[in-house]
C-alpha cells in the first residue's frame, strides 16, 4: 500500500514459480529438438525393421504355406507374423532403454563439449520413460511389419510350395503411381510449411518425400547399381562382378536396404547446404553491416555489456577517427517483446552501413523508429505508420516509422537513436562499441582498454570469423545427433547382408565348390555392400540437397542472402558412405567365408 501504484509487489514464491516456468519453457524447446532427432532415428529404424521382416517372410514362404495347408487361416498367419514383431519389438525396446541411459550420459558430455552447460544434477529416469519407450518401440516394430505380414497371407499355398519364384512384387505401375503421389504430396506440404513457418507441415512433407523416394528407388536401383558396380567389377574381378549382379538381381531389396542410409544422408546433406548458406550469409551480412575497423564487445556470455567509460577512452586513442556506441534493450510492441537497438546518428555513416529501402536515416535523430525490411514485410508496415511502443521506464509511446532499412546483422529489427534510448531506459549499458581508425590500431586499442579484462577487441574479419564459429558449433551438434541416424542405417545394411548370406547359403556353397576362395567370397559380399551404400548415398545427397535449397530459399526473408552448395563436402559424404559400406560388410563377409562347403551345398 505504501508503494507507488505502478509498482508490482509479489511474494518470493511467485518469483520462484515464474523462474521455474521460464526454465521449463527454455528446456521445453531443447527437449522438442531432441524428440525431433529421436523421431528421425525411429523413422530410419522402421525401414530396417520393414526390410528385415520382408526378407524373413520371403525365406519362410514355404513354411507359412505349409501352415495354411494344414489348416491355419490367413488371419492366424497374419497374427503370427505380427506377434513375432511384437516380441522382437519388446525385447529390443528393453535393451534400448538400458542403452538409452548410457547414451544420455554421453549426450550430456557431448553438450558440454559444444559449450552447452547443464545443471550438475543426477540423471532422471521416470516411470513414464519406460512406458513411452516400450509403447513406441513395440508400436513402430508392429507397424513396420504390417506390410510383410500382409504379403505373407496373399500368397496361395500352391504358389508358395512350388519351385517357381512367387510373384509377390508390387507392380511397377502401382509403385510409380503411389511413390509419385507421395512425392508430390511431400513437396506441396514442404512448400506450404516453409511458406507459413509451420514446422509440423515441414516434417510431414519431408516424411512424405522420403517415403515417396523409397517407393520409387527400386525403379532406378538396377541401372544405378549397374553403373556403380562397373568399376568394382573391373578392379576386383569376379568378386566385384558377382557383387554387382547380386545388387542388380533384386532391385527392391537393394532399394529397401539403402533407404535407411538414404534418409540419414539426405538429412545430413540438407543441414550441410543450410549451414554453408547460413555461414556465407553471415559473412555477407556482416560485411554489409559494419564499416568500422574495430568492434569492442564483452567476451563473457554470462554478463553481456560493456562499461560506459569505454567509448570516452576509445575516442582519445591516437588514430581513432570515429566512435559509436551500440545499446540494446527490450520493449513491448503489441503483444510481444522485441529487441531494440540504439546508436548515435552523428557518426552513423562512418561506423555502420545502413542501406535504406525507403524513408530516411535522418529521421533517427528526430526520435522516429527505423525497422528492417523483414519486419516491415512480415508485419505489413510502411513509412509513416505508427506503432505503440511500451518502455519499462516511460510507458507507452506512439512512434512513427521513419524509414525501412535492409537487413543488418548488427542493428537487428528495430533501431532508435541513442539519445531517445537513454531517455526511456534506466541505467542503460552499452552492448558494443565501434571504432573507425586510420591504420592498424588493434593492439593500441587493446592496451588502452587493459583496465577492462572482460572486453575483446576484434577487427571486422575476426568478428565475422567468431560469428561463423558460433554457427559451426551449433551445426556440429546437429551433425553429431544426425550421426545416430546414419549409424542405425549402417546397422540395417549389416542386418540385411547377414540375412542375405543366410538366404544364399547353398549358392555360396556351390561357388566354393567350383573353386571360389574364401577371400573372393569376402570380396563379393563387400562389393555388394559398397554398391548398396553408394546407391543410398547418391539418392540421399540429391534429395537432401534439394531439401536444403528449398529451406534456404524459403528463409530468404529471414536473412539468408546467399545460397551455397558445398560440392566438396557432399563428395566427401559419398566417399565416406562407400567406406562405411565396406566396414558394414565386415561381419557378413566373414560369416559367408567361414561356411562349410558340404553343409552349405546340402542346405535347403
Amino acid at each position: 500500500a505504501v508503494l507507488p501504484p505502478d509498482v508490482q509487489v509479489v511474494t518470493g514464491e511467485t518469483v520462484a514459480h515464474e523462474q521455474t516456468d521460464s526454465v521449463d519453457q527454455a528446456l521445453g524447446i531443447f527437449s522438442t529438438a531432441l524428440l525431433v532427432f529421436a523421431f528421425i532415428s525411429l523413422f530410419v529404424g522402421a525401414f530396417t525393421i520393414f526390410n528385415t521382416f520382408s526378407i524373413i517372410v520371403g525365406q519362410r514362404t514355404r513354411e507359412l504355406a505349409l501352415l495354411r495347408i494344414v489348416g491355419a487361416s490367413r488371419r492366424q498367419v497374419f497374427r503370427s507374423v505380427l506377434g513375432e514383431a511384437a516380441v522382437v519389438g519388446l525385447m529390443s525396446s528393453l535393451i534400448g532403454l538400458g542403452v538409452g541411459v548410457l547414451a544420455a550420459i554421453g549426450l550430456e558430455a557431448l553438450l558440454r563439449g559444444f559449450g552447452i552447460t547443464l545443471p550438475s544434477e543426477s540423471l532422471v529416469f521416470r516411470p513414464r520413460t519406460v512406458v513411452v519407450g516400450l509403447a513406441v518401440g513395440v508400436g513402430v516394430t508392429i507397424v513396420a511389419a504390417v506390410g510383410p505380414a500382409r504379403r505373407a497371407v496373399r500368397i496361395t499355398p500352391i504358389e508358395a510350395i512350388s519351385l517357381h519364384q512367387v510373384g509377390s512384387e508390387v507392380s511397377t505401375r502401382r509403385r510409380l503411381a503411389t511413390g509419385g503421389a507421395l512425392g508430390v504430396l511431400g513437396v506441396v506440404l514442404l512448400a506450404v510449411g516453409l511458406g507459413a513457418g509451420k514446422i509440423a507441415l515441414v516434417g510431414a512433407g519431408a516424411a512424405a518425400v522420403f517415403l515417396g523416394a523409397a517407393m520409387l528407388a527400386p525403379v532406378i536401383a538396377r541401372p544405378v547399381s549397374s553403373v556403380v558396380g562397373k568399376p568394382l567389377a573391373r578392379w576386383f574381378g569376379m568378386p566385384g562382378r558377382l557383387g554387382r549382379e547380386n545388387s542388380m538381381r533384386s532391385p527392391r531389396r537393394t532399394a529397401q536396404t539403402a533407404s535407411a542410409l538414404m534418409i540419414g544422408l539426405a538429412l545430413v546433406s540438407a543441414i550441410t547446404v543450410f549451414g554453408a548458406s547460413l555461414s556465407k550469409s553471415v559473412t555477407g551480412t556482416i560485411d554489409e553491416a559494419v564499416s568500422a575497423d574495430l568492434i569492442i564487445s564483452n567476451s563473457s556470455d554470462s554478463a553481456p555489456g560493456i562499461s560506459n567509460a569505454v567509448v570516452p577512452i576509445l575516442a582519445k586513442v591516437p588514430g581513432v577517427t570515429y566512435t559509436n556506441t551500440v545499446y540494446g534493450g527490450q520493449v513491448q510492441i503489441g503483444d510481444s517483446l522485441e529487441d531494440v537497438t540504439a546508436i548515435s546518428p552523428v557518426n552513423l555513416a562512418q561506423t555502420v552501413i545502413l542501406r535504406m529501402s525507403s524513408g530516411s536515416a535522418a529521421t533517427l535523430g528526430q526520435g522516429e523508429l527505423l525497422i528492417d525490411t523483414t519486419t516491415a514485410d512480415s508485419k505489413h508496415l510502411a513509412v509513416g505508420d505508427t506503432l505503440d511502443v511500451k518502455y519499462a521506464k516511460t510507458g507507452v509511446e506512439a512512434m512513427r516509422v521513419g524509414g525501412i532499412y535492409k537487413a543488418n546483422a548488427l542493428l537487428g529489427s528495430y533501431l532508435v537513436s541513442d539519445q531517445f534510448f537513454l531517455r526511456h531506459f534506466d541505467q542503460p549499458i552499452p552492448i558494443a562499441a565501434l571504432a573507425r581508425t586510420n591504420g592498424e590500431l588493434k593492439q593500441t586499442v587493446t592496451n588502452a582498454l587493459a583496465a577492462f579484462p572482460n572486453l575483446q577487441v576484434q577487427t571486422e574479419a575476426e568478428f565475422v570469423k567468431s560469428q561463423q564459429q558460433q554457427v559451426s558449433k551449433i551445426l556440429g551438434l546437429v551433425y553429431a545427433l544426425l550421426a545416430l541416424a546414419v549409424i542405425i542405417a549402417l546397422i540395417g545394411i549389416v542386418n540385411t547382408l547377414m540375412l542375405s548370406v543366410f538366404e544364399r547359403t547353398r549358392e555360396i556353397g556351390l561357388l566354393r565348390a567350383v573353386g571360389m576362395t574364401r577371400r573372393q567370397i569376402r570380396g563379393m559380399v563387400r562389393a555388394e555392400s559398397v554398391i548398396l551404400a553408394i546407391f543410398g548415398a547418391i539418392v540421399g545427397i540429391v534429395i537432401g540437397t534439394g531439401l536444403g535449397l528449398a529451406l534456404v530459399t524459403a528463409l530468404r526473408s529471414q536473412g539468408f542472402t546467399d545460397i551455397s552448395v558445398p560440392v566438396p563436402q557432399l563428395l566427401i559424404f559419398l566417399v565416406l558412405a562407400a567406406l562405411l559400406g565396406l566396414f558394414a560388410a565386415t561381419f557378413p563377409a566373414r560369416r559367408a567365408a567361414r561356411l562349410d562347403v558340404l553343409q552349405a551345398i546340402a542346405a535347403d
